[in-house]
């Protein structure tokens, strides 16, 4: 089958987790050695490994059909690309991460105007100096090539502009945050002409489809119980679900096997109140995709 869609994974931070991602979505990405261009086990997708600080512009050109990206970097470039839809996951945690402006622990430096006339270092440049214009504060807005936290303990910079999701890195390096300046989260982004084509369309929102199913998935487990008769009420009352438990009789007994779907951290203490109500056989497992 003719292949129709040319799909951007993001090199990088992100690649195992987006891989990973899609795994779970029923896609296999082999990624081979140092090659730009993975395997797939779909043969209407073709591959491509992309930064992605140069997804949105490789998706506007249409070098690329559809990609994962950050809203951070489509509103660096002002991309002009088409939103499908938003994939909150990262290599830490499932929430957004924030573009912050941070300082010395002991700079004198407290809020935005402080830094008329400073030298600010970050990868996300156009969007930083477009802030800080808006708000008419004159400042100096170096590209940072990498290790964005060090310029301010080598004196190459007064603040940084840096992504953080725990601000863990920035108190290694004795930073404080004055400002947050946006918050960011991965986004599936198609080119407008790729997106008017039926074919293609058809394809991305699959894609968009599964993986929010598999996003859903990970932050749910099912669980499996069997319950006799006399406490089914009990139980049943305990149980948190997407919608009713199944309750199912078992063959010639008077017992019943409950089964639901619930939040990953509701199950460390709810599977010792099943336990005390009286339910036996207890099974958790985890999800794929839910949808």
């Amino acid at each position: 089958m003719k292949k129709i869609l040319k799909l951007g994974i993001p090199k990088g931070s992100l690649q195992n987790a987006t891989i990973n991602l899609f795994k779970r979505s029923g896609w296999k990405i082999n990624v081979e050695g140092r090659s730009y261009f993975p395997d797939i086990n779909d043969d209407t997708i073709e591959c491509a490994l992309c930064r992605a600080q140069e997804m949105s512009i490789n998706v506007e050109s249409g070098i690329i059909d559809v990609g994962l990206t950050g809203l951070d970097w489509v509103a660096e470039h002002e991309s002009d690309i088409h939103v499908v839809c938003d994939l909150i996951y990262s290599k830490v945690s499932a929430s957004h991460a924030r573009w912050v402006i941070a300082v010395a622990k002991d700079s004198p430096v407290k809020k935005l105007e402080d830094l008329r006339g400073k030298t600010i270092s970050t990868e996300l440049v156009k969007f930083t100096k477009r802030f800080f214009k808006e708000r008419k504060i004159d400042v100096n807005v170096k590209f940072s090539w990498g290790a964005t936290e060090a310029k301010i303990v080598s004196g190459l910079a007064d603040a940084i502009v840096e992504i953080t999701e725990t601000e863990s890195t920035l108190r290694a390096h004795n930073l404080k945050v004055i400002h947050d300046i946006m918050k960011t989260n991965t986004q599936l982004i198609a080119n407008r002409q790729a997106w008017a084509d039926p074919k293609k369309k058809k394809k991305i929102e699959q894609i968009a489809m599964l993986l929010q199913g598999a996003l859903v998935a990970e932050k749910l487990v099912g669980i499996k119980m069997n319950v006799p008769e006399n406490k089914i009420e009990q139980i049943v009352s305990l149980l948190p679900s997407l919608n009713a438990p199944t309750v199912a009789s078992l063959y010639q007994s008077d017992w019943f096997s409950v089964e639901t779907v619930i939040d990953t951290r509701q199950v460390r203490d709810l599977i010792p109140q099943l336990l005390k109500a009286g339910a036996e056989g207890i099974i958790e497992y985890s999800l794929n995709k839910v949808l």
